[in-house]
């Protein structure tokens, strides 16, 4: 039987790398070898992203470059797969000639009998219905660093923001159970990793579907006693599920990162609930309040989006102020994009893209006068870092992550004095800073 060599660029969120990783599980390793190298790839899979038009447009730009290899290389087979195909099945097929077949975001389990129906030339096409949801049994290639792992704990959503297209795309909640989650954090904490980054659109409404309350504190609890575990990061809490009794436990429990990533998109009233958000800015206030009461030292990001249909100048200033007050040590800006079948896409008073370019850099400017300042109040500290290598600019130094620090999305660490291995967790006395990234010495006591 032929051996192809696969090689799987994976667009978008950790949510959609997970999927990609469930992809190469379900490939036999005596039939397939993973590969980096395009040019090398018999098979390539393109996983794509579609939340917002810079997101399609990234996906759709990859798929053209990926293309080449098919005339130029040695492909014989291009894959699309995720959210874009989900979202836009009839149109990529009309648009991208150069595809050989599209998958949906629940289509990973089969895409082996889909591969197989192709390279025996009967071309069948797959756009399922969104509703997988993998579990602990299902056979999953990680390519995260062996010392770090996201672990998804829930698909779906059913928030229903207006500007927002995950549910189409995704489905509504669906939660894994607490058995599988544990069991699959136990395999990956065994096989050597050290972080475990819990991931859904929204983690705290884990569980929500099956009864009157959310289980992720019950799901904290039981991870927390896993031997060798080392940090437990939650990732992307929608703000009004984020309970007295979840903040004790993340104050209580030292597994569990003092950071939280809760997603608030704007601070006026009117724009909330334009946007179908269940939190006022007296909420927001509220609650920010409590974290920093009752979890002192704890890191906080958000994101925002400005533009959003009807926001006036006097809008975006309330917006603009908030930021400048100080709330986040983290903070991402995303353009509001006009995304075809969300009803936010009816609104009327469209604001214009020169419009939201401009707001967007002001936020983004004075978010950076924040971090600065709260990175420079950490010069002195000692704080725990995970090794990851050796810095880009130069061997001579190695980076790392704080605690304080997600992967993918926040700064580094520059380790400028002493010895560690990658994947370590060290002592770090912090020597100085920059807006986003953080120096420092390896501390020996």
């Amino acid at each position: 039987m032929d051996k192809y060599n696969i090689s799987l660029v994976s667009l978008g969120c950790p949510k959609n790398l997970v999927d990609a990783e469930v992809m190469l599980g379900h490939l036999p390793a005596e039939r397939f070898a993973i590969v980096t190298d395009e040019n090398q790839a018999d098979i390539i899979v393109v996983n794509t992203c579609a939340f917002i038009r810079e997101a399609q447009e990234e996906s759709v730009d990859t798929i053209l470059e990926v293309a080449d290899y098919k005339q130029k290389g040695r492909c014989k087979l291009l894959i699309v797969s995720g959210c874009l195909p989900q979202r836009f099945q009839d149109e990529l097929a009309r648009e991208l000639p150069e595809v050989d077949f599209f998958m949906g975001t629940a289509d990973a389990p089969r895409i082996l009998e889909l591969l197989d129906s192709h390279l025996q030339g009967a071309g069948q096409q797959a756009i399922g219905l969104p509703d997988y949801l993998y579990d602990h049994t299902t056979p999953r290639v990680t390519s995260s660093p062996f010392y770090s792992a996201y672990v998804k704990i829930a698909e779906g959503c059913a928030n229903h923001c207006s500007y927002c297209v995950i549910p189409s795309i995704r489905g509504t909640l669906r939660s894994r159970t607490i058995p599988s989650v544990v069991a699959e954090v136990e395999r990956l904490v065994a096989e050597g990793v050290k972080e475990i980054n819990l991931i859904a659109q929204d983690v705290t409404a884990f569980g929500a579907e099956r009864g009157d309350q959310p289980e992720l504190a019950a799901l904290l609890r039981e991870l927390v006693k896993i031997d060798g575990l080392v940090w437990l990061r939650l990732l992307y809490a929608y703000p009004d599920g984020i309970t007295d009794e979840l903040l004790d436990l993340i104050a209580a429990e030292e597994k569990i990162c003092k950071y939280l990533d809760l997603p608030i998109q704007h601070i006026d009233d009117q724009i909330l609930s334009a946007m179908n958000r269940r939190v006022d800015e007296a909420g927001i206030r509220s609650l920010l309040q409590r974290i920093r009461t009752r979890i002192p030292d704890t890191t906080l990001r958000t994101s925002l989006i400005v533009g959003f249909p009807g926001e006036t100048d006097a809008q975006f200033r309330k917006l603009l102020a908030f930021v400048e007050e100080g709330h986040f040590e983290r903070l991402g800006v995303f353009r509001y994009s006009r995304e075809e079948s969300t009803p936010a896409a009816q609104l009327d008073r469209q604001v214009p893209e020169r419009t939201k370019q401009s707001r967007y850099k002001r936020l983004m400017k004075a978010q950076s006068r924040v971090a600065f300042n709260k990175n420079l109040a950490l010069k002195g500290r000692i704080e725990p870092v995970l090794v990851e290598g050796y810095s880009e600019e130069t061997e001579l130094l190695l980076r790392g992550r704080s605690i304080r620090q997600a992967p993918d999305v926040d700064g580094q660490v520059y380790i400028t004095a002493g010895h560690a291995d990658v994947g370590d967790i060290v002592a770090l006395k912090i020597t100085d800073s920059s807006e986003y990234d953080l120096i420092g010495e390896i501390y020996e006591a």
